[in-house]
Formats: C-alpha cells, structure tokens, sequence
C-alpha cells in the first residue's frame, strides 16, 4: 500500500516533466482583411478554417460573430466541427460585419502547414439569405498568404498580410 502512494506522486512529476519539455507548433501571423460586397441584410457570420490534403477540417482559425445559434447557417463548418465536436474555439470575435463593411483580424497559421497541403476556406452565411462554403478558398502557401483573393459569395475579397 505505501508503494502505491510512492508510484503515483513520482508517475504524475515524471509526466509533468515530460510535458514541459513539449512545444506547441510554431506560427506565423498574418493580418487579414475581408471586405463584404454591398449587399442589403443582417451581419455576415465568417468561419475561416484550415482543411487537410484531403479536404477534410483540420483547424479554425477564425470565427467572425459570437451568437453560437447562428452557427447552424455556416452548415459544412457546423455539420463537420462546431456542431459535432463544439470544440472550445479562442478564436471568436464579437460583432458581425454588414454589408459593404470590412473586418480585420490576425491569423496564427502554423508554420508546419504553409507550403504543405492544406488550404485556407472562408465560409459566409446571413440570416435569412445564401450561404457559401468556399466563398474564398486557396491553397496554403507562401505566395497566396500576400495576395489578394476575389470572393464568391458576401466576401468581395481578402488581403493577407504577413507580418
């Protein structure tokens, strides 16, 4: 019985130690703009996700609107991530932006994935109108994060910036 209470408290330093030692993937940070097209209606809500190779959801970046009952109408992002796993997501900002207005924000883009594969989607979607799963996607490299790339849908366009 006394080893036990020796083990344990050694185990759970030992992994703590080991823990310390690991590093979270190193990012990059990139401003990025989007500006809205003028149209007539309710606050746009924006996802800004990273996909895989595959296609497939690998990380959000960005969610622009914090009202989660309006999740549902960014559907592709919904079905696949929030409304299946609600992962605790740092990256929500306030207010919604209208029609004609931009938003800014900073993205942190693990480095691990520029030039690797992946792609950058924004999805759009306001009350009461269409939604687009790709309104803006790209491929993640070095060269699309300084451009500046045309919209399908409420998103006119989106600079990026590193910084």
């Amino acid at each position: 019985m006394k080893r036990t209470f020796i083990i344990i408290p050694i185990l759970t330093l030992g992994l703590m130690a080991i823990a310390g030692f690991i590093t979270p993937p190193e990012t990059a940070n990139y401003k990025c703009m989007i500006q809205l097209t003028n149209y007539q209606g309710e606050g746009a809500y924006l996802v800004v996700s990273l996909l895989n190779a595959d296609g497939e959801y690998d990380e959000t970046l960005y969610v622009q609107g914090d009202d989660n009952e309006w999740y549902r109408d960014i559907e592709e992002w919904f079905n696949n991530i929030y409304g299946v796993k609600r992962p605790d997501i740092d990256a929500i900002t306030g207010a919604t932006v209208s029609g004609g207005q931009r938003s800014l924000t900073v993205l942190k883009i693990p480095t691990e994935k520029i030039d690797a594969g992946y792609k950058i989607r924004f999805e759009s979607a306001v009350e009461d109108q269409e939604y687009y799963k790709d309104d803006v996607e790209f491929e993640l490299t070095s060269e699309n994060l300084k451009s500046k790339l045309e919209g399908k849908g409420f998103i006119r366009y989106v600079r990026m910036i590193p910084q």
